[in-house]
């Protein structure tokens, strides 16, 4: 009978904190961002071009510097010279937002049926922001570690 009450307290220890490490990544540290306030670009020759879009949805977290992620669509074509982003891997977002749907994007982009841009290059140190474009004008956002490759001219 001794052990059963420390067990006990530690099991509950345990759940407790998993669930709050869970929520904490789930919920705690996301904000859903005011549509009007979110800015998209293409990036032509080097320069951020703005791109007009719609029905945005976006949530970002200060904790992280790849949490952002949008959903929109485009309400008017690519610039011209857009540049493509050729390692375009998607990342997870929390659940609740469920228009991003990584595993689908990355899949499209595998066969081609959406294709990824460069939005803005060092977003955050060692961050690139990616847009995936899909023919109907549907487009994803989310923010990628980049290439540190000499070619990029990004070395550390």
């Amino acid at each position: 009978m001794n052990g059963k009450w420390p067990a006990l307290v530690l099991i509950l220890g345990a759940l407790g904190a998993g669930g709050g490490v869970w929520y904490a990544q789930e919920y705690g540290y996301y904000t859903e961002l005011d549509p009007a306030g979110v800015a998209v670009t293409a990036t032509v020759a080097g320069q951020p071009v703005p791109l007009d879009i719609a029905d945005v949805q976006a949530i970002d977290a200060t904790s992280a510097p790849n949490r952002w992620r949008a959903c929109f669509r485009l309400a008017g074509p690519l610039p011209e010279g857009a540049e493509p982003f050729p390692i375009a891997a998607p990342t997870y977002g929390p659940r609740w937002f469920d228009c991003f749907d990584a595993d689908q994007i990355g899949h499209d982009l595998e066969t081609g049926a959406a294709l990824a841009y460069l939005s803005q290059p060092e977003i955050h140190p060692d961050v690139d922001r990616v847009i995936a474009v899909y023919p109907d004008g549907r487009a994803y956002g989310w923010h990628q570690l980049n290439d540190k490759t000499p070619e990029r001219g990004v070395m550390d």
